[in-house]
């Protein structure tokens, strides 16, 4: 008898452990794997999460009221009746940012008759004349007036009437009084009332905004301007390189370029928006927070100041 020779088992052997080391591979994830879970850590508490937020918060705030808006408080009646007291203006900072402006951003220069907000620059006339008003600090105060004479421009000052190089400036003049004590059979305060227009005379003049004068300002056009130091070398002026020549509305109740000077360019904060809230300070008061919903002027808020 031939026998048959016994099969080799030693390759087979070797495919089936390698290939059950595969499977094994396959199946079982590496240990590297658990080792790259994170570990969460302790929750967060309420108060840590309120005091990321609130930090947040400070933080855009304080941007937005450096470089965009700011808000401000018109205490005196030099812009009546465009801005009331007790007025609360949002200004923006941004439009006049300095530097080169650019197509895409809200930026320009500024225009004659632009309401802008600025510190107070000092009386350049009479240095003297600030020393003890903590109220009208220069440098610290806020001012809000309307630009009339840009740099270059020459400005003539003849009683009411005002020109610009030659032309007169483009004003609605209006006939209205100041209040300066208070009447004690009205229950307002009369100061902090705003003006009551009169009609002798009557209105004159056209333009987009709207100035007021007494009666007897405007019933003696050829009143003497030299009272105002910066007209006190004649009735003609040109304002200097880099500065701006502004005049409030109410215009025989401001003080202004007239009487301390010109504003410098880097101390204009920028240009007046709107009234976010305004309250009514001559009206009379009992309850703090009566007085807010009764005194608040509703009717102001949202206006467009122009």
């Amino acid at each position: 008898m031939i026998e048959e020779p016994a099969p080799k088992l030693g390759g087979r052997r070797r495919d089936t452990a390698a290939a059950t080391r595969e499977t094994a591979e396959v199946a079982t994830p590496p240990a590297a794997g658990e080792a790259e879970r994170k570990d969460p850590g302790p929750p967060r508490s309420v108060w840590r999460e309120y005091f990321e937020s609130l930090v947040v918060t400070a933080i855009m705030a304080l941007f937005g009221m450096t470089f965009v808006v700011q808000a401000v408080k018109v205490p005196t009646g030099s812009m009546q009746n465009t801005i009331i007291i007790g007025d609360h203006l949002l200004v923006n900072k941004f439009i006049f940012a300095p530097g080169e402006t650019l197509p895409f951003l809200p930026q320009r220069e500024i225009r004659r008759s632009d309401i802008i907000v600025f510190k107070y620059p000092g009386n350049q006339w009479d240095p003297g004349a600030d020393e003890g008003d903590p109220n009208n600090r220069p440098y610290v105060t806020n001012y809000v007036k309307r630009v009339i004479g840009l740099p270059g421009d020459r400005i003539q000052l003849r009683g009411t009437r005002v020109s610009i190089n030659g032309q007169p400036v483009a004003e609605r003049v209006v006939t209205a009084e100041n209040f300066r004590e208070d009447n004690p059979s009205t229950p307002i305060l009369d100061p902090a009332a705003p003006l009551v227009p009169e009609a002798s005379p009557p209105p004159s003049g056209e333009g987009p905004y709207t100035v007021y004068y007494s009666e007897r300002s405007r019933l003696d056009p050829s009143e003497n301007i030299l009272d105002f130091q910066t007209f006190r070398n004649g009735d003609t002026i040109t304002v200097p390189a880099g500065k701006y020549f502004v005049m409030g509305d109410n215009r025989d109740n401001s003080a202004d370029s007239r009487v301390w000077g010109y504003v410098p360019r880097d101390l204009i904060i920028g240009r007046a928006m709107f009234v976010y809230w305004s309250y009514d300070e001559s009206a009379p008061t009992s309850f703090f927070l009566i007085d807010f919903f009764t005194n608040t002027r509703w009717g102001r808020t949202g206006t467009m100041i122009k």
